[in-house]
């Protein structure tokens, strides 16, 4: 494979800067298992995430576009049932896994085109999940609209991942709906789940985006949806007033570490995948900097 000259030294960087905060660290008999989502580092090329993830003592990868390119069935990694191949090879070499297709599909929609568009979305990730042996495709709720009640609302969610459900389980793919957008209560995170009870639909539980909204206990969030947990999104934040100032993990304001432990102490076998969100706010700390610093931050919180 060639680089350019600036793919080159971005490369140089990355492993540089991997040999310098080496992650090769044993947590125990218990090894968390760690991730994170390609929304961290929206430039990097397919073979510099690789080469990061296996360096940084990460086994998932959870993928949010490549090189900025979000449809992920569009993407060059996967344009082909040669390109699959040669993607799962790199895969099996560098020791990762494929672990979720973050889409972008959102289930609120009850009817016209722009539910058709989500529906369509979800399936091709679908589609490509199985190709690749990825167990996990994540949708958004995602708003409730002003002019439909609460819980039709809801309902609409859980028929959409209904339909969902069953596409996926012909693929033995799990449909993950994210805590996420209005859904940021566990009330109605738990009503949705509920009526959306189905083998192959489950939760992926972004603490943050929860606790920074409800400001909800992990503890008692935990106690209500924790049947339907399956993946992770961990990320911290600083609340000055209105706004969050994403920084790195255990540096802010939410309990990251409340909720890492609780799952950790309750026998969570999934990802704790890092989500630093380096696409949509472009200010925060470079990838080489907090990509590496998470599986750091979680020995050194195991450690103690």
């Amino acid at each position: 494979m060639t680089y350019t000259r600036k793919e080159f030294l971005q490369n140089t960087a990355i492993l540089l800067t991997a040999a310098m905060t080496s992650s090769n660290f044993a947590f125990g008999k218990e090894k968390p298992l760690l991730a994170f989502s390609t929304l961290g580092c929206p430039d990097w090329s397919f073979q510099q995430i690789v080469d990061f993830a296996a360096a940084n003592g990460y086994s998932g990868l959870e993928i949010r576009g490549i090189k900025r390119q979000m449809d992920l069935p569009k993407c060059d990694e996967f344009s082909s049932p040669e390109r699959i191949k040669t993607t799962l090879s790199l895969m099996k070499e560098k020791g990762l896994k494929f672990i979720n297709l973050g889409a972008s599909a959102n289930m609120h929609f009850h009817e016209g085109p722009e539910k058709e568009k989500s529906i369509a979305e979800a399936k091709s990730f679908i589609d490509l999940a199985q190709k690749i042996n990825c167990p996990f495709v994540r949708v958004f709720p995602n708003k409730f609209p002003k002019d439909r009640d609460r819980n039709q609302t809801i309902s609409t969610v859980a028929e959409n991942l209904l339909t969902l459900g069953e596409y996926a389980k012909e693929r033995n793919v799990t449909v993950l709906l994210e805590t996420h957008g209005d859904f940021s209560g566990s009330d109605d995170i738990l009503k949705v789940m509920k009526a959306a009870s189905h083998p192959n639909i489950a939760l992926v539980w972004d603490i943050a985006n929860m606790w920074t909204v409800t400001k909800e206990s992990p503890k008692e969030v935990y106690k209500k949806l924790k049947k339907y947990i399956r993946h992770t999104h961990l990320k911290d934040a600083k609340i000055q007033g209105d706004k969050l100032q994403y920084v790195l993990i255990g540096q802010g304001d939410v309990p990251i570490f409340e909720a890492i432990d609780i799952l950790y102490k309750d026998g969570y076998k999934g990802y704790y995948s890092f989500e630093w969100e380096k696409l949509w706010h472009p200010e925060i700390a470079e990838p080489e900097i907090a990509l590496a610093d998470f599986p750091n931050a979680m020995k050194k919180h195991f450690s103690n």
